[in-house]
């Protein structure tokens, strides 16, 4: 469980694996307390992914924060972050809660997040938490 804890909470663990399939993360600053701050750029590295985001109308990298409201190691750690990168919406705060839970032969993980301004954007959340969480389980299998 440590592992998987390290893996959301640090440097190196966050490059390794954060944001969805085709981007790359870059972390400027990281103060894992309450009140403390993630600041980090997020870069669209796959040709796929760098047309996307020219054709919605979004650049290629973008710099995020979020603020962590609860650090609880080694099983739960929540924050929030302003979806401030959606052209022609008024940036909004969205609450993230991360969940470890022991069980045999592993961690169960449990991702819980506000649903976005519309259904739309919220299934694209989705799809690109679940494009996350399959490049963490690709680092954790990497590890054995």
């Amino acid at each position: 469980m440590e592992e998987v804890w390290e893996l959301w909470t640090t440097r190196e663990g966050i490059e390794s694996w954060w944001g969805p399939e085709g981007f790359s993360v870059a972390v400027r600053a990281l103060d894992l307390r309450p009140g403390g701050d993630l600041l980090y750029t997020m870069r669209a590295e796959a040709p796929e992914q760098r047309e996307y985001m020219t054709k919605a109308g979004m650049p290629p990298a973008t710099d995020h924060k979020l603020t962590f409201t609860e650090v609880d190691p080694p099983r739960r750690l929540a924050y929030r972050d302003m979806a401030d990168f959606i052209p022609g919406v008024e940036p909004y705060e969205v609450s993230t809660m991360i969940e470890l839970h022991e069980v045999p032969g592993g961690v169960r993980l449990v991702v819980t997040f506000d649903r976005m301004h519309d259904e739309r954007w919220t299934q694209l959340a989705k799809l690109g938490r679940e494009s996350e969480l399959d490049r963490l389980a690709k680092v954790l299998a990497a590890r054995e």
